[in-house]
């Protein structure tokens, strides 16, 4: 019997790994981990009581209180916080704005890191998991590695058209976004020196859904 198939998807904001991964996901019968919608959990945690997301101790202090379960359905993955749905209220604008600065936080990182590794060791299955440290750092040994990209006028174009915002403030946040990812100390968004790029610029999400699915049964089978 096969190994598991596990599949790391990284990538800058607005590029499309959340409905790529979902689409691969499905298509192969896996699980489905959404590691971003984690930390945007801590985030609307520490905003909702009042915690000062920009000072570290305080938020590492804090931490202990949050109890995150996520779901690895990629048809209705959802992200609690003990007994709440936070599904909606994480993409919310100001968790939005927010959750960069929880992301850099080590604490956070390392708590969640840890989550997320022990859900992909519990999808027997195989699982396909989205962040920007999949490759790195949370799945180093993943099958198959994808580094999803596309230019930035597609990417503001495709957030804006999801949140029904102007393109070009769009276009702001998401460069805003990329160098704080890019530039923490830990865990950065990079890619890692194994993976494949998909530039999912001129590409259809049923084009680069199908791609990445033929390179994972290809490293599968092979």
């Amino acid at each position: 019997m096969s190994a598991p198939l596990v599949i790391a998807i990284d990538g800058p904001s607005g590029s499309g790994k959340s409905s790529t991964s979902r689409g691969v996901a499905s298509k192969l019968g896996l699980s489905y981990l959404d590691t971003g919608s984690m930390y945007r959990a801590v985030t609307w945690y520490m905003l909702e009581h009042g915690i000062d997301i920009h000072n570290g101790e305080a938020v590492a202090g804090a931490l202990p209180k949050v109890s995150i379960q996520v779901g690895t359905d990629p048809q209705a993955p959802g992200i609690w916080v003990g007994d709440t749905d936070v599904s909606g209220p994480v993409r919310g604008p100001e968790v939005t704005s927010a959750v960069s600065v929880i992301s850099a936080i080590p604490a956070v990182r390392a708590k969640l890191v840890e989550i997320q590794q022990q859900v992909a060791g519990d999808c027997g299955v195989g699982v396909v998991v989205e962040g920007r440290d999949i490759g790195t750092v949370v799945l180093p040994k993943a099958t198959l590695k994808i580094y999803l990209t596309a230019d930035g006028a597609a990417r503001a174009t495709r957030r804006a058209a999801e949140q029904g915002s102007d393109a070009q403030s769009t276009a702001q946040s998401l460069a805003a976004r990329d160098i704080a990812d890019s530039t923490r100390t830990v865990s950065p968004l990079e890619k890692a020196d194994d993976a494949v790029v998909v530039d999912s610029t001129d590409m259809s999400l049923e084009q680069v859904v199908e791609h990445i699915c033929e390179m994972a049964v290809n490293r599968r089978d092979n």
